[in-house]
């Protein structure tokens, strides 16, 4: 099983079905504050709805397409973070987070994704890693920003979150630029 530790209180840990309550308190909780930006908030009526994101998670990690990991900081489950897609054939990964409303503020995503590319250039051998975010979405972009990623464009109109159109930008970074 996957697990990667960040620091003395934050490491990651591959979803599973133990998670479903804590994941979905989670989701329940900051409903208002995840919708802005998640357009699948209001799939999520009941805890048995959290399944579904699990099997789908774990399906991916088997498959070697993606890897889906709850955030724990200081023993308590924060969020959600991992590759949504891992492309071999050109080795790029596509980082995607999401935390709890109540957690933002501690640098914990800036610590995760930092991680996460670490991990992706060393141990899974890519070439790129990439993260997209509303363009609208300023604390989201904030995240590749700090850490030196580039911004390569945006995507319109790349996503419909209930029913708002919002354009993403890529930020992307390379191998040999994180390694310096």
């Amino acid at each position: 099983m996957f697990t990667y530790n960040i620091d003395e209180d934050l490491y990651l840990r591959l979803i599973d079905e133990g998670d479903r309550d804590a994941v979905y308190k989670l989701t329940d909780d900051g409903r208002d504050y995840l919708r802005e930006w998640l357009n699948w908030v209001d799939g999520i009526k009941k805890r048995e709805d959290t399944m579904g994101f699990i099997e789908m998670a774990k399906k991916s990690y088997a498959e070697n397409s993606g890897l889906h990991a709850v955030i724990v900081f200081r023993d308590e489950v924060v969020g959600i973070a991992g590759y949504n897609k891992l492309d071999y054939s050109n080795h790029i990964a596509n980082i995607g987070y999401w935390l709890g409303e109540g957690y933002q503020g501690n640098g914990i995503i800036s610590k995760v994704a930092s991680a996460l590319t670490d991990y992706a250039f060393n141990y899974l051998k890519m070439n790129k890693v990439e993260i997209r975010a509303a363009s609208e979405n300023i604390k989201s972009r904030a995240v590749p920003e700090r850490l030196g990623y580039t911004e390569e464009g945006t995507i319109r109109a790349a996503e419909n979150i209930y029913g708002v159109y919002v354009d993403h930008v890529v930020y992307g970074v390379l191998k040999e630029e994180w390694q310096k």
